[in-house]
């Protein structure tokens, strides 16, 4: 018995047979596995023992219940980040219920963003991260972020031209306007400085490119920049940075692309220049 036994069944092993689980984004045996597979996992619907734990073996079982189950399975770890919960038919088959309640439950996990669902897909476990996301930032230096940035962002902002509206402009602005008044505040312009770029990602409108750039500001968050903030942003680079920011800024807003890409190149290799000098006292 796998993960379904253990979260929805009851069963007795406390996690799940590692033949059985999938690697996680990818489909669970229950929902592409055969026939043998899916009843060993599933359990005998037949059998008490099959049935939820803390649930009645008869009668209806009601989408609260059920949500809690499986809030517990997912909060355990016994489905990770981006595995594929069952089809609701099959949890509305073992608990003997109908798949409307399942759908209820469901719709409970997913109001507390512990799961997607995606039409045509199936219910996906967003909750939590997968371990690979967590260590990037521990394994990445600044300088090997700077060389992600270097190759990212000159495509980035060309598709902003290409793609942005009106309003992304305004945002963008809106962004720059916060930078520019750092004052020599380190933590401002920090934060004001991840939120232009981001703005930048954003009026790409390319959801994968906002999350890849969500990820590259997660990582010059992390505690390797913070060390060097002092270092790097003096008052001065600060306001160099920030008349790059104005020069990027109206290049967009008039999109030139030719402009806007040779600015976003210097902007980036004189951050690399300034990581350099940090690194080396």
């Amino acid at each position: 018995m796998g993960r379904i036994g253990s979260a929805l069944a009851g069963a007795r092993r406390a996690a799940p047979d590692a033949a059985t689980r999938g690697a996680p984004g990818t489909a669970s045996p229950l929902a592409e596995g055969d026939a043998t597979a899916r009843a060993a996992l599933l359990g005998n619907p037949a059998r008490t023992e099959g049935l939820p734990a803390g649930l009645p073996s008869q009668g209806p079982r009601g989408a609260a219940a059920i949500a809690a189950q499986l809030r517990r399975a997912i909060t355990d770890g016994l489905y990770g980040y981006g595995d594929r919960l069952p089809p609701e038919r099959e949890i509305a088959k073992t608990l003997n219920t109908s798949r409307t309640t399942v759908r209820s439950a469901l719709k409970q996990l997913e109001d507390a963003r512990l799961v997607a669902r995606k039409v045509g897909s199936g219910t996906f476990v967003v909750h939590g991260t997968r371990q690979d996301e967590r260590d990037i930032a521990e394994i990445t230096s600044p300088l090997e972020l700077i060389e992600v940035r270097l190759a990212l962002e000159p495509r980035m902002v060309r598709l902003a031209i290409i793609h942005g509206t009106a309003r992304d402009f305004d945002h963008l602005g809106e962004a720059l306007a916060q930078v520019e008044q750092s004052n020599g505040d380190t933590e401002h312009f920090t934060r004001w400085d991840l939120a232009f770029h981001l703005a930048l990602a954003t009026a790409t409108r390319n959801p994968l490119m906002v999350w890849v750039y969500r990820q590259v500001n997660h990582v010059r968050n992390h505690t390797q920049w913070s060390a060097m903030k002092d270092k790097v942003l003096t008052r001065e680079r600060m306001d160099a940075y920030n008349q790059e920011h104005r020069a990027l800024y109206e290049a967009v807003r008039a999109r030139d692309v030719t402009r806007a890409t040779d600015l976003i190149l210097r902007h980036l290799d004189e951050a690399r220049i300034d990581l350099l000098g940090a690194d080396s006292t």
